[in-house]
């Protein structure tokens, strides 16, 4: 699973559209995304926090990858 971000380019400027999205196979082994929740308009300094509470390592080492 990851945080998909989209930088928004219309509208509200400093936002991004953010989804949490799981990788899996379908039934003839192609890779596909599934989207499991669509978070919306995100303020770009909230993204670091999006994805540490969803990462897989500790979230001070998602910090520090940016």
């Amino acid at each position: 699973m990851f945080v998909r971000v989209i930088k928004n380019n219309k509208g509200k400027k400093n936002t991004c559209f953010c989804a949490l999205v799981e990788s899996y196979r379908d039934s003839s082994g192609v890779p596909k995304h599934r989207v499991l929740i669509n978070f919306g308009q995100v303020d770009e300094e909230s993204v670091p926090f999006l994805k540490a509470a969803f990462s897989k390592k500790k979230p001070r080492l998602v910090y520090d990858d940016e």
